[in-house]
């Protein structure tokens, strides 16, 4: 009876303590919503759109109601937001020019930078002005501020221009001292997204790969930089040689690399003389909030024909999504789908990838999603940073695949790990003892490691996908499957090289995705329609898993760098061992 109430007392605490903690976060995010005006904000003249980039960059931008919960006070921007902000910023008479703060952006690759940086020299052929301030240039947001007009540098300030780099972290060695054996199976000389756990460093074909695709990417950075700034190339490369970053400021101005040093505080008289104000006179600023509520200097369309961008973002896999974080679910994405095909108002999808892959079962529904949908109405593919690997094979089949130069694209490649714990356990002192009716009853015990038959039933497994992948990619682009296999062996390449060998049709952001779209569908008149639908701040407390929220926000500030590892050996280790996954982050600074 005792044990009875002290469980009965234990749930009621339990239920009132999950009550308060709701009711507080009801009130939390309801002062959220009524301070958020989503009121039009009227431009005043000589105004100045400032694009302060200082956070986390992602493809949609997304409230998250609750980031105070890891006291979390970080921004998050969307490349959606800023490209619409910038657009709309051209097409404001009132506005007369752009300002950026270049302070800290994280992003996953160059392409979302490039895209910003596209958008800005669209700006700027308005004959509008650009300026950029740092105390501290990044290598990234140094790219995207070199289109400016003008590049101001704090006196005391520094500018990374080094060059760039990539660093895998192996794990061979500490698996080795605690037990664990990765047991590896896979095709693709160049698949190198299980060398972590089978080496201690690069294979010879991935660094190759790695190399080629670096070279490639700084040549990018190196010719856009060089036309902005009228510096040459060797010259660009003699100053990464020097490492700025620990050069004086003046030297920066002397290379050619910024133009005026100046305190912070003198920036906004600064801007006043480039939009044509007295020194005592107000400058109009407008932040990125504020350009959400300008309108658009474009009629209202009422022809009801609705072009589609379907977000498909992060690692495939199923159940990937959760409050706070991107993740392609498989099994959501081909509902959606399956949706917008039956919708007679869509006349075009443009599906924008950005995903370093995943599931490689998760990706073979994508891709019949995408088949399904293509008989009914134009799919174009638009490619982010990343579209590699099952981000590659939920892209193959499209009517149009668009690619930014520096997206990193193409490993074509399969792989399975089957974890072997069994000297961990023998350490700690745990046995098994094992009773089965059939030879393989216990396969994936963890007390052995396979057998050389069941060694060779899970390469046939892994070899079975890959020869449906190169398929799916034959079909999808018109080669023969021995064409895709000379360049598949999983290899990655960037958007550039991609559409040299086929793999790619068209070089260019989401805009030029969405412009082949409308011209495939042959309508005049649209309204351009994002899904999935953003939740708003009710709908994620309503979806709210604190357990999951909370376990995946400290991987990822904690993890940082292995937190994409630790996906894919939980998903793995959830009973998914065929990936079609990379590796691979050069370092952005």
């Amino acid at each position: 009876m005792k044990d009875f109430l002290k469980f009965t007392l234990a749930t009621i605490v339990g239920i009132v303590v999950s009550s308060v903690v709701l009711f507080f976060l009801s009130i939390l995010i309801t002062f959220s919503m009524l301070y958020t005006s989503d009121s039009e904000v009227q431009v005043k003249e000589n105004s100045i759109f400032k694009l302060d980039l200082n956070g986390t960059l992602s493809e949609r931008s997304q409230e998250d109601p609750f980031s105070f919960l890891m006291g979390d006070d970080s921004q998050s921007y969307g490349l959606d937001d800023i490209l619409v902000s910038i657009r709309k910023a051209k097409e404001n008479e009132n506005i007369k020019g752009i300002y950026i703060e270049a302070t800290s952006l994280s992003s996953n690759g160059f392409a979302s930078l490039k895209e910003i940086r596209d958008a800005l020299a669209d700006f700027k052929s308005s004959g509008k002005f650009i300026v950029a301030y740092a105390d501290t240039y990044t290598q990234g947001l140094y790219y995207i501020s070199s289109i400016a007009d003008k590049i101001l540098l704090n006196p005391q300030g520094m500018l990374d221009w080094s060059g760039l780099a990539s660093s895998p972290i192996f794990f061979k060695d500490l698996l080795d001292k605690v037990g664990i054996e990765m047991q590896v199976f896979k095709v693709g000389t160049y698949k190198s997204a299980v060398e972590p756990y089978t080496s201690t460093q690069m294979s010879d074909a991935n660094r190759e790969q790695v190399t080629d695709y670096l070279t490639s990417l700084w040549s990018t950075l190196t010719t856009e930089v060089s036309s902005a700034r009228q510096i040459s190339t060797d010259d660009l490369n003699r100053a990464a040689d020097r490492m700025m970053l620990f050069q004086p400021a003046e030297e920066c101005v002397a290379s050619g690399l910024a133009d005026t040093l100046i305190y912070k505080t003198d920036v906004t008289d600064y801007l006043k003389q480039m939009a044509g104000l007295e020194k005592d006179d107000d400058l109009p600023t407008l932040d990125l909030n504020d350009m959400r509520n300008v309108k658009k200097n474009v009629p209202k369309d009422k022809s009801g024909n609705i072009v589609a961008v379907y977000y498909a973002c992060g690692q495939i896999g199923n159940g990937m999504t959760g409050s706070g974080s991107e993740g392609i679910d498989g099994e959501k994405v081909t509902r959606d789908l399956r949706k917008l095909q039956e919708d007679e108002d869509v006349k075009a999808v443009v599906l924008r990838v950005n995903s370093p892959g995943g599931s490689a079962y998760e990706s073979e529904q994508i891709w019949h999603a995408v088949s399904e949908l293509k008989k009914e109405k134009p799919v174009i593919v638009s490619m982010g940073d990343y579209a590699a690997s099952g981000g590659y094979y939920i892209a193959c089949n499209a009517d149009t695949i668009v690619a930014e130069p520096t997206t990193l694209t193409g490993s074509i490649g399969i792989f399975g790990m089957v974890p072997n714990p069994s000297k961990l356990l023998q350490k700690i002192g745990v046995n098994f003892d094992v009773v089965k009716t059939n030879a393989y009853g216990d396969f994936g015990m963890p007390n052995r490691s396979m057998n050389e038959s069941e060694k060779e039933l899970m390469q046939a497994y892994v070899n079975r996908g890959y020869d449906l992948f190169l398929t799916r990619c034959a079909e999808g682009r018109g080669m023969t499957k021995e064409a895709v296999d000379q360049i598949a062996q999983g290899r990655v390449w960037t958007g550039t090289r991609a559409k040299e060998l086929g793999l790619v049709d068209e070089l260019g952001g989401l805009d030029r995705a969405i412009e082949i779209a409308v011209g495939k569908a042959g309508v005049d008149a649209y309204t351009l329609i994002s899904y999935p639908a953003k939740k708003s701040a009710w709908e994620q407390l309503m979806d709210f898993n604190a357990g999951h929220y909370i376990k995946t926000s400290l991987l990822q500030g904690e993890a940082g760098r292995l937190y994409r590892q630790i996906e894919a050996v939980d998903q793995i280790s959830q009973g998914d061992p065929l990936q079609a996954l990379i590796y691979f982050e050069p370092n952005i600074h």
